[in-house]
This record gives C-alpha cells, structure tokens and sequence, in this order.
C-alpha cells in the first residue's frame, strides 16, 4: 500500500513565481514526487480555492504550503481561514516566508500552522530546508485524509 501522501495534492500558496519555481525544483531535486502539485497565486486565489476545495477542479490538499508576505490578502488571513474551518482545519499547514519576526512566528502558531519556515536566503540551505519539509512531511507523517473520501481500512 502506497502512504497517504503520495496520493494528495501538495497546495503552494505562492505570489512570486521566482519563488514557487524554487520551492518546485527543490521538492523534485532528490527525485520525482508522487503528489500533484496544485498553485494558487495569492491570497485571494486561495480563499476562493478553500471556498471550493472538495470540488473536481479544487481537490483537498493533503499539505498546503503557505506564503505569508503577499498583496492584498496574505497569508495570515488564508492560515486563519483554513483553520477556522472545521471540515479543512486538520490539513497540515507549513508557513515558508521570509519573515523571522517574533510576532508573525507565535501569531502563525496560535492560528494553528504545523510548521514555521523561514526561507533560507542561499539556494543550498533553500534546497536543504525542502529536502526536510519533503522527508518528514511526505515520507514520514500520515497525513490526514478528507473526510468525505475515507474508506474504513484503518490499517488495525
């Protein structure tokens, strides 16, 4: 049997496409990845994308990875919104910005963000701060299913 993780979507919430292309290629570079990867644009693409989810067109992500310095909407507000959401709050959500304030850091949390990443400046410490995020959070962790979509094998 194939781990959850390989079969859900990986959701990049990404306004710079320099930025996205990176997080892409440092996801692929220790090899291909199972997981479709899906993009909103901005903050607003996003909400509407979470006001859809669980359509054909917007498939629940098994992870989302979540930008937070962006135009308009950022992603304080897409984190807020996913998690205040009971049928999309178990989705593991990974901040990856460059911001390291205090502020931002405990605020995310207290949202109920998974994880907090500040994107390394250098490429290679980019490269290797994706390889973890790749390890742990689509080799290791089971993430959790959507709901609507279970079967009833619990694996007992």
């Amino acid at each position: 049997m194939k781990p959850l993780a390989e079969v859900q979507p990986l959701l990049i919430v990404e306004d710079s496409d320099d930025d996205y292309e990176a997080t892409v290629r440092a996801l692929k570079r220790d090899g291909p990845l199972a997981n479709p990867i899906l993009r909103c644009e901005n903050g607003r693409e996003a909400l509407d994308y979470i006001k859809r989810m669980g359509s054909p067109e917007c498939p629940r992500p098994g992870l989302v990875l979540l930008d937070l310095n962006m135009p308009g909407v950022d992603g304080r507000e897409v984190l807020k919104t996913l998690k205040s959401n009971p049928a999309l709050s178990t989705i593991p959500v990974v901040i990856l910005t460059t911001s390291d304030d205090e502020w931002d850091v405990n605020n995310c949390y207290e949202a109920g963000a998974n994880t907090y990443i500040k994107k390394p400046v250098d490429l290679e410490g980019f490269f290797s701060a994706l390889r973890s995020l790749r390890e742990y959070w689509l080799q290791v962790a089971i993430l959790p299913r959507d709901p609507t979509h279970a079967g009833s094998d619990d694996g007992d």
